[in-house]
């Protein structure tokens, strides 16, 4: 295959990846919708809330922790290879998942499903990167972009109708369907690509990156969950977790053949846009964790409606993501992703002015535009990542880039989610004053747990109501604004070190070898 003139079935072969993605990034949404159902003794498995973070959580952590490795591997043993056997793996996790038989069945499920979209994911984006011409890389990698997008938004929508007409393991079990296609597509049109001079691999820079992820995760969520950072149980596992990934870093410094190479960081191109792509995942995803409670609990809305309110967000995304591409080349990359930065960062801290009465249109306005402006962010992002890097290494290069996307977007959602719980707790607390301590820490939690213990107090607890979403909405206002504020850093980072308009690449790709 010629490098410079691209696969002649490259965008069928784009169909199939995208349509293969689907599964693994459907499903990062969609569970969100069915919690309070697993929460449920009768109708789900019993969960209490930190299962139910667990659950989400064992599926992150596993992803963030394999996503580079298994790039390399993809590398190595082909990436067409590794696309067909992690959706296997996927499809299989997802059955287990559907019919687990408790919690902690559903932990280890979910951690194997973690597994499979670990190989799934880099393996695509490389292949994109093999199979298209740099001419139209881009315009690719933005059509990807927009499929990402379309799957993040339809699947609360999807969630809600399964779970409205089915039970909770629908859910898991609509991506079985997906696979077994997918599957069937992959072997019957993706071809084969490897890196003709493969990395050896890395286990002790593997294993120390999983302990030092999962550490300084699980010291975060814990610490939302107490409300607090100064005691033993949070301080300890995050210092442990941020003395591995010190290590980590040395180790991936001192050998010769890194599985994450942080010395890439030292190209400007690359660490600026995965810095901002980092500061925007972190920022997103712990906004989008307030906003579920926000359009579920406040306004009021089922799950089905609170899905459907995502679809300008997608459709923004759909518009937009195709064309960033354009925008980039026009008026640069340091331009457009600082215009668009500072949109996002408006429509966080415009979160900051909802509450009980804001009207559904300006909310969905809201969405809308945010969704414009993270469609000229992510594509060029990921093209000057993929582009910083050898055409061989792509594999490695798109397992960095979505490494990155998920600790950030985990560790958004557990700080941010931290910042919600203790604003929560001190505005709840006078209403629960009165009741055991026991009940009133319990109580406390969250605007779930207090609905819940107003509920269970019958007429006695309907006085909750009011002051759990008054205390909501303030802990809403506080955190928004602290996720503008992360926002407005990755305005600072690409303004002051993500270059301007990119140089022509075709030269540099002619010198490089084919990858067969």
């Amino acid at each position: 295959m010629d490098p410079n003139s691209g696969h002649p079935r490259r965008w069928t072969i784009l169909g199939v990846l995208v349509f293969s993605l689907l599964a693994v990034v459907l499903d990062n949404t969609i569970l969100n919708v069915a919690m309070k159902t697993i929460a449920d003794p009768h109708a789900g498995l019993g969960a209490t809330q930190s299962q139910l973070e667990w659950a989400i959580n064992s599926y992150t952590l596993v992803f963030a922790g394999l996503l580079f490795t298994f790039g390399v591997i993809g590398d190595r043993t082909g990436r067409k290879r590794m696309l067909f056997i992690g959706m296997a793996l996927f499809g299989l996790a997802s059955l287990a998942s559907a019919y687990s038989q408790d919690p902690m069945q559903l932990i280890f499920a979910r951690a194997a499903m973690g597994i499979g979209g670990a190989a799934i994911m880099p393996a695509t984006l490389a292949i994109i990167s093999n199979v298209f011409p740099p001419g139209e890389r881009g315009k690719a990698i933005g059509i990807w972009a927009g499929g990402v997008g379309l799957a993040v938004a339809i699947g609360p929508i999807t969630g809600g109708v399964l779970i409205e007409h089915f039970w909770w393991g629908s859910v898991f079990l609509v991506n079985v369907p997906i696979v077994i296609i997918s599957m069937i597509l992959i072997a019957t049109i993706v071809p084969e690509s490897r890196d003709p001079k493969p990395s050896k691999l890395d286990p002790v820079g593997v294993l120390l990156s999983i302990i030092g992820l999962v550490a300084l995760v699980y010291g975060i969520i814990r610490g939302g969950e107490l409300a607090t950072v100064a005691n033993a149980q949070v301080l300890v596992p995050t210092l442990i977790g941020l003395a591995v990934l010190g290590a980590f870093v040395w180790w991936e410094r001192r050998i010769d053949n890194p599985v994450f190479d942080v010395r890439n960081f030292t190209n400007i191109r690359f660490s600026s846009a995965i810095g901002m792509m980092g500061i925007v995942f972190f920022a997103m995803m712990g906004g989008m964790f307030f906003l579920t409670f926000y359009l579920q609990i406040v306004l009021g809305f089922t799950p089905v409606e609170a899905g459907a309110l995502m679809i300008p967000f997608a459709a923004a995304q759909l518009i937009f993501a195709p064309l960033s591409q354009r925008v980039n080349q026009r008026f640069g990359a340091k331009l457009s992703a600082t215009v668009s930065m500072l949109v996002v960062t408006a429509a966080l801290a415009s979160y900051a002015f909802l509450d009980a009465d804001t009207p559904v249109v300006l909310i969905e306005v809201v969405f809308f535009v945010q969704g414009a402006a993270m469609a000229n962010i992510m594509p060029p992002a990921t093209t000057a990542i993929m582009e910083s890097l050898p055409r061989e290494k792509a594999g490695v290069g798109s397992a960095m880039s979505n490494t990155v996307r998920q600790v950030a977007g985990a560790l958004g959602v557990a700080v941010l989610g931290s910042v919600l719980s203790s604003s929560y707790r001190g505005e709840i607390a006078p209403a629960l004053a009165g009741l055991p301590a026991d009940v009133q820490h319990k109580g406390g939690e969250s605007i779930m747990a207090t609905v819940g213990l107003a509920q269970a107090l019958g007429e006695r607890g309907q006085a909750l109501i009011k002051p759990a979403f008054s205390a909501f909405v303030d802990g809403m206002h506080v955190t928004a604004l602290v996720s503008a504020v992360i926002a407005l850093v990755g305005v600072a980072v690409v303004a002051r070190w993500m270059p301007g308009k990119a140089k022509p690449v075709q030269q540099a790709e002619q010198k490089e070898p084919a990858v067969v």
